[in-house]
This record gives C-alpha cells, sequence and structure tokens, in this order.
C-alpha cells in the first residue's frame, strides 16, 4: 500500500529543511495553468523509474496530481521499480484548498478528467443519433464507449485519458526536469 501525506504536513517537511522532492504527474497544460511552487512536473504517461532512482539518492519521492488518482497510479508504478513513493492526499485541489503556495499560469485548461468526460459524452451522442438516424450499428460505438468507461472503472486505467493526454492542447513547454524541485 502506497504511503500518503497530507498537504499541510509535507509544506511542514519542507520548512524544516528536510530534502523534498515532489514530482507533479498531470500533464504539462495542467501544470502550466496551477502547480505547487517547488514541484517538478513529469506527466504519468512519461514517467521513467529508473532516472528518477538516480536523481533521488534513496530520498523519498513525492508525487502530487489534481486529486490524487493519478497520483496513485504514479505511486503504484514507481513502487513497482523499487523507489521509495509517497502520494499527497488530495493533490493539487487540496494543496490549494489548505492555503498553501502555488504557481499560477495565464492560461485556463480543462483537466483531463473534465476532456474524458467530455469526449465520452460526445462519443456516446453521436453513435446514438447515427443509430437512430443513419444505421443501427452505429450504436456499438455508444456500447464501446460504454465499456470502456465499465473498464475504466474496474481496473483504474483510461486509455481515453492517456490518449488526450497526448493531444497538442494538453502540451505546453514546461520544464519536466525534475531537478528543479527542492532538496
Amino acid at each position: 500500500m502506497t504511503a500518503t501525506i497530507i498537504p499541510a504536513d509535507l509544506a511542514q517537511l519542507r520548512s524544516s529543511g528536510k530534502p523534498v522532492q515532489l514530482i507533479d504527474v498531470r500533464t504539462p497544460a495542467e501544470f502550466a495553468e496551477v502547480h505547487v511552487d517547488f514541484a517538478g512536473n513529469v506527466p504519468l504517461d512519461q514517467i521513467a523509474p529508473k532516472a528518477l532512482a538516480r536523481e533521488g539518492n534513496g530520498e523519498a519521492l513525492y508525487v502530487i496530481c489534481r486529486s490524487g488518482n493519478r497520483g496513485t497510479q504514479a505511486c503504484q508504478k514507481l513502487e513497482a521499480a523499487g523507489l521509495n513513493v509517497v502520494n499527497v492526499e488530495g493533490g493539487t485541489l487540496a494543496w490549494e484548498a489548505a492555503g498553501l503556495p502555488v504557481v499560477r499560469g495565464t492560461r485556463k485548461v480543462i483537466s483531463l478528467e473534465r476532456q474524458v468526460r467530455i469526449a465520452a459524452g460526445f462519443l456516446v451522442l453521436v453513435g446514438a443519433g447515427l443509430g437512430m438516424v443513419v444505421h443501427p450499428y452505429f450504436a456499438g460505438l455508444s456500447a464501446f464507449v460504454g465499456a470502456g468507461l465499465m473498464f475504466s472503472g474496474i481496473t483504474d486505467t483510461c486509455g481515453m485519458a492517456m490518449l488526450l493526454a497526448r493531444m497538442p492542447w494538453n502540451q505546453v513547454k514546461v520544464s519536466t526536469n525534475t531537478a528543479c524541485c527542492s532538496r
């Protein structure tokens, strides 16, 4: 089971002078919109456990995302590679709600979770509409999306989110070097 920490405790740990390496596993666009002031950005689909192990020197690696789900996935991946990881409970939303310092960009983005809901809803609507108007086989599109959502819920992985994370609107020029993190 992945270790967790609440945002206030992580902030206190950092202010005590203890080395803290925090990576944010959201998309670069989400990171550019708002992020913890000392976090580095390493998107979930680009995590390289061996590289992070070399940089971490055995110290705990703290992981944050928007609300905790992608952070949990990243921690599982990193733990499987033998790293000492700690997930920040509640993610950036909880960090910000606790009144802790964040860096805000000028560009507002739609979170990856909302993008998935928008895309899934659109595909179901199109499949149902085409199934009624053009040919009943188009209803298969709605069934396919429904099956994908069920699979996502059961396995806690989402193929549509992985695909959307790679779209151009979710990419911005942001440092992915974790050396920017406080040590």
